[in-house]
């Protein structure tokens, strides 16, 4: 059939939405993958027909060559989902050789009225999709929906395997929309340092924690947001969490807690919600075939065995032998699956002789039964001793991965002794048909995960077979692999699409480091990745802890007997790059791009000392030195690009930087435009310089100085629509740090300049909450400078002198001092300097007014106060008008005509104001356009009275 919008698609509990993608279980939405929706789309197409793997592969993957484990992981993931086996009903078979086919009853309606989906929009959560569908806990679920709206902190308590992590995540799935702020699932699986908790609940709610007191700087992000956390996995962090939640509690009235622990938190307002087994028959109960089976353990153990095996069904025969296997196993889901997945290989009878001789030897000699983590415990060994030799070793080596992971990355960790690259493929796909590996289906790649209870049983193995120096090591290789890739892709790969494929392996790169920069680890190894992981920290908003282990690393590299030029040098930047956005331009900063470029001198590496020089001058314009940035731009004329054509477009835009904020737009505006036709040329295949300096997107940063230069110039709507291009192509690539970039430049300053005060106000939020995110803390702290003129808050004062301190001249003559006034005579305040001169000039005149004028002394002293005035006026226009900056030669102008009208020189103020703004085009209704028409009018009915 064809699947029209205009109908919905009924099966069993399901409606699917076509033209939406929308999969409702009543009125809830079940969260596929994008892949799994394809697959489902495509089978109810051909709904009663057998589709071939080919098929499916072609159409879902179109672009791409995937392997046939692609499909079927993703067809496991579908079926586990839809619970496609539960209480009998089939919805999908496998034919074998052949392929699928959907063979589920079905029927077609039209929609009346589509139903709301903005409700669960992904980026209101980061709840994985839906892997398995609920069982035999549907009436815990909804009483702890409604007991959160009242108990603000619940905790989800029991053994391990009793499925307290699925019953959390359907809890939070029905609240999808629920909280104003969204939803935020934190996994502390992969964590044994209690002191990066915060850092980790920070970057899930896209803030930076400043220095001092980290849980205050968390409840304070918090105060206002009325949302739900879900902590999972706490037992082995219980007093760090504890506090963690008092202190939200405290602090963050509208913020709800949902936690998974084996035990309490024993925290202050924590309600405790105990997770018992699932349903068995009672021993002695005599039930016919349907009560049975309406008890939750026997529906998971039937729908797990289902799943492994497609021609599986329960005789009446059988009945009795899964009752005691599930009684057994105590009910425990993690147990049952287990055990349902050896089904295909045992049968029902082999499975209850194995499992009986099993626990047998478990409590031989004592009639005691066995505790719950015991039968768990037991039944992991059960499930261990089935497996091959080879499934044995990938098991346990795979405990060392601590968060998701690629068939690849797996297999790089296990081959090694025993195991040859040929077998891997096979015992993965073993080790999932056993439940002893999870898969987690993204919307581009298919991860593995462990569960923390068989990661912890692999890991004890791991260390009974003597196996974990090797497997670290390779381990660490993995991780150097994986973010050597990743530095090349971040050059070109969307942002969503980069962070999907490699922030997974946060948690390992961690541990790698940790193990590797020790005395004892492969610190060489260790080293490199600390280099390499540079852009996974700053994505993730971490520079600052990546700034603790650049430190080690350089400390180690300085203490070896063999110099490493080009490792010291990588170091050296991606240490320069960090503090540039963590501190601005301090001095470890400044260090650090000096010394790596002394050492690229020494051992000739030419790009090194180009993006040495690139980073020190990105220091230098900050710091408001734009001499000394224009000298080091003509320096890579000097250096010499050998061809690089990248290079040399970024060192292109850096002498654009160079001109503009020394002062002659002119040239910069000449230098901007062909920068930008350059890059029109090429394609712009390259997002970023790699490693150059500080990392922007290269279009981003053009168009934002060209939009500065523009509205200097004096055009402001031009100058506003290429801020705005920027802005877009920031916000499209979604490149934090690069929105902030122009934000702070052009963005906010060019809606506050022409007028737009609401526009300036969202973008300056905007800019806050991009700064927070990437702890971009130099673009923070210039958003909060801002807010004192566009939004009337109190900042902090500014100190000493800089670009910043420059800019907000612009904004409010009010912030004009004496180092900037010196500056300004001097020269060393390039593009800001007519502005300065200006202001200081409009201060010198208003004097007049606190003078007394009833005497001779005084008016001569006002006199005198005029002339200086007038004199310094006339500076800052002769400087603008040198710096073709029209803008600033208007706002001089029309200071100087203000002075004149006031001493009755109306045709001299008329003469000089009336060209200068006969020479705009644009920005009519702009204040500094708006005003000088009134200031026009005026004076042209005076000269006519």
């Amino acid at each position: 059939m064809t699947l029209s919008p205009d109908q919905a698609v009924h099966f069993g509990p399901y409606r699917i939405y076509p033209g939406q993608r929308l999969v409702l279980e009543g009125d809830q939405p079940l969260r596929l993958g994008r892949r799994a929706m394809d697959i489902l789309l495509i089978l109810l197409e051909h709904a009663g027909n057998v589709v071939s793997k080919q098929q499916l592969i072609a159409q879902v993957w179109p672009k791409s060559v995937v392997e046939d484990i692609n499909l079927r992981v993703h067809m496991a993931a579908l079926r586990k989902a839809l619970g496609d086996g539960q209480a009998g009903q089939r919805y999908i078979v496998t034919v074998a050789q052949r392929g699928y086919s959907f063979v589920a009853p079905f029927s077609l309606a039209s929609i009346e009225q589509h139903p709301d989906n903005e409700a669960h929009e992904p980026r209101r959560h980061n709840l994985p999709v839906r892997r398995t569908r609920l069982i035999g806990r549907q009436h815990l679920v909804d009483s702890l929906v409604t007991h959160l709206a009242r108990q603000r902190f619940i905790t989800l308590v029991g053994p391990g395997g009793i499925g307290k992590t699925t019953v959390a995540l359907r809890v939070a799935e029905q609240l999808i929309g629920h909280y104003r702020d969204g939803i935020r699932l934190l996994d502390l699986a992969p964590l044994n340092d209690p002191a990066m908790i915060t850092a980790h609940l920070a970057t899930l709610l896209d803030q930076a924690l400043h220095d001092g007191e980290p849980m205050n700087s968390l409840a304070t992000c918090l105060r206002e947001r009325q949302m739900l956390l879900v902590i999972d996995n706490c037992e082995h962090l219980i007093d760090a969490i504890a506090l963690l939640c008092e202190g939200i509690l405290r602090g963050a009235p509208q913020v709800h807690i949902l936690a998974t622990s084996r035990e309490s938190l024993r925290a202050e307002g924590e309600y405790v919600q105990r997770l018992e087994s699932l349903d068995c028959p009672p021993p002695i109960a005599v039930l016919d075939r349907a009560q049975t089976l309406s008890f939750s353990a026997l529906q998971l153990f039937v729908e797990r065995a289902m799943a492994n095996h497609d021609s599986f069904e329960l005789s009446d025969e059988e009945l009795p032998l899964a009752i005691e296997i599930c009684q057994r196993l105590d009910g425990i889901p993690l147990a049952i699956e287990l055990a349902a997945a050896q089904v295909a290989d045992l049968g029902i009878d082999g499975l209850l002789t194995q499992l009986q001789g099993s626990f047998r030897l478990l409590t031989q000699g004592s009639q005691a039964t066995l505790g719950r983590h015991q039968t768990l415990r037991a039944t992991l060994d059960w499930s261990f001793e089935l497996l091959s030799v080879c499934e044995q070793t990938c098991l346990r080596r795979l405990g060392l991965f601590r968060g998701g992971f690629t068939l690849e990355s797996a297999a790089a960790v296990i081959v090694g002794e025993h195991i040859e690259p040929n077998l891997v493929l096979a015992s993965i796909t073993q080790l999932v048909a056993k439940s002893l590996l999870n898969v987690e289906v993204g919307d581009e790649e298919v991860f593995y995960r462990l569960l923390d209870t068989t990661r912890s049983y692999a890991l004890e193995k791991l260390h009974l077979a003597a196996e974990v120096s090797d497997t670290r090591q390779r381990h660490a290789e993995r991780c150097l692999a994986l973010m050597q890739q990743a530095q090349d892709d971040w050059e070109q790969t969307p942002t969503h699409l980069w962070i999907e494929r490699y922030a997974r392996g946060l948690e390992d790169i961690r541990a790698a480091l940790e193990w590797g920069l020790h005395a004892n680890g492969p610190q060489m190894l260790a080293i490199r990745l600390t280099a390499s992981s540079m852009p996974l920290w700053q994505e993730l908003s971490l520079l600052k802890e990546h700034g603790v282990y650049v430190r080690r690393a350089l400390a180690l590299l300085d203490a070896a007997a063999e110099p490493c030029p080009r490792l010291t040098i990588a170091l050296k930047l991606a240490l320069g790059s960090s503090c540039y956005h963590a501190q601005g331009g301090t001095a470890e900063t400044v260090d650090a791009f000096v010394s790596a470029r002394t050492l690229a001198e020494r051992y000739d590496d030419v790009a090194g000392q180009l993006r040495a020089v690139s980073g020190h001058m990105a220091v230098n314009l900050c710091s408001g030195n734009y001499q000394m940035a224009l000298e080091q731009s003509q320096q890579f004329d000097r250096l010499g690009l050998h061809g690089d054509a990248v290079l040399s477009l970024s060192t292109h835009r850096l002498r654009v930087l160079a001109l503009h904020f020394s002062g002659d737009q002119q040239q910069a505006r000449e230098h901007a435009e062909q920068v930008i036709q350059r890059m029109a040329q090429s394609g712009h295949l390259n997002r970023f310089t790699h490693g150059f300096g500080v990392q922007y997107d290269q279009s981003v940063a053009a168009l934002t100085i060209l939009a500065r230069i523009l509205w200097l110039q004096g055009q402001p709507e031009q100058a506003w629509r290429t801020a705005r291009q920027a802005l877009d192509i920031a916000i499209q690539i979604n490149h934090g740090t690069s929105i902030c970039y122009t934000l702070a430049l052009s963005g906010c300053l060019i809606a506050h300049y022409n007028g737009d005060t609401a526009t300036a106000r969202e973008l300056l939020r905007m800019l806050l909450e991009q700064a927070q995110k990437h702890s971009v803390v130099l673009f923070y702290n210039w958003a909060r400078q801002y807010a004192q003129v566009i939004e009337g808050a109190e900042g902090p004062s500014l100190a000493g002198v800089g670009l910043v301190k420059e800019i907000m001249v612009t904004l409010d003559g009010g912030f004009v001092d004496g180092a900037l006034l010196a500056r300004a005579e001097s020269g060393a305040a390039g593009w800001s300097t007519a502005e300065i001169l200006r202001v200081r000039g409009e201060a010198l005149v208003a004097e007049e007014n606190l003078l007394e004028v009833g005497c001779l002394g005084g008016r001569l002293r006002e006199q005198a106060r005029s002339h200086r005035g007038e004199a310094v006026l006339l500076e800052a226009l002769a400087v603008a008008k040198s710096q073709g900056a029209l803008a600033w030669e208007l706002r001089s102008a029309t200071s100087l005509a203000q002075l004149w009208q006031r001493q009755g020189h109306a045709q001299q103020a008329y003469e000089l104001l009336a060209p200068i703004y006969g020479r705009f085009t644009e920005g009519f209704a702009t204040p500094d356009l708006t005003k000088v028409r009134r200031l026009l009018d005026e004076l042209a009915g005076q000269l006519h009275a």
